[in-house]
């Protein structure tokens, strides 16, 4: 129990800085529910934490009902990580480098993140939790299925706000993607 509450909170600082030190200056986009929260931070102000937190409820009741195991070990991941990425909000431009490296950094900061907490049969739930039930369910690797899932969200993302924008979510995505999956690719072993 107290592996895998280190194991969250350490996940959670790393999708935290991943955010709000490499992409948010940039108007760069994760997938899934941290792009559509991302995406409604860009365009309206709102908090990334607290939207990815209500965009989660519907994943959440659904994996109440059906895969309550899932439920339980990702709640607390979803809360902390949400958190922490509205309380680390003032650290948005503290770091300059320059757009490519910083979309390339986050995305290995938030593939590490997710991929550290997905090991240990955790997660931030959102996509990320449905990915890890369409794994367990197909056999596909949950990195993989998470790019599929950001894909879709970054190309919505890129189209109302920028190109720039979308260029630098492709790439960022494809570095959480590798990172998710080269962190997760021994899942299975691990009790």
């Amino acid at each position: 129990m107290i592996k895998k509450s280190l194991v969250i909170l350490v996940g959670s600082v790393f999708i935290a800085l991943g955010i709000n030190l490499f992409l948010i200056p940039y108007k760069v986009l994760d997938g899934g529910i941290i792009g559509i929260a991302l995406i409604l931070n860009y365009l309206w102000g709102l908090k990334p934490g607290l939207m990815i937190i209500l965009f989660s409820i519907p994943v959440f009741i659904i994996a109440w009902f059906n895969y309550r195991e899932y439920f339980y070990n990702s709640l607390h991941g979803m809360i902390i990580s949400s958190f922490l990425i509205d309380i680390l909000q003032p650290l948005v431009g503290f770091i300059y480098i320059e757009a490519i490296y910083s979309s390339i950094l986050g995305g290995v900061f938030v593939g590490a993140g997710i991929g550290l907490m997905l090991r240990f049969k955790t997660s931030t739930g959102g996509t990320d939790l449905v990915a890890q039930l369409l794994s367990v369910k197909t056999g596909v690797n949950v990195g993989i299925l998470i790019f599929i899932i950001d894909s879709i969200v970054v190309l919505c993302g890129g189209l109302l706000l920028s190109v720039d924008t979308l260029l630098l979510s492709i790439i960022t995505i494809f570095f959480v993607g590798v990172t998710t999956s080269f962190i997760t690719r021994k899942v299975s072993t691990i009790s």
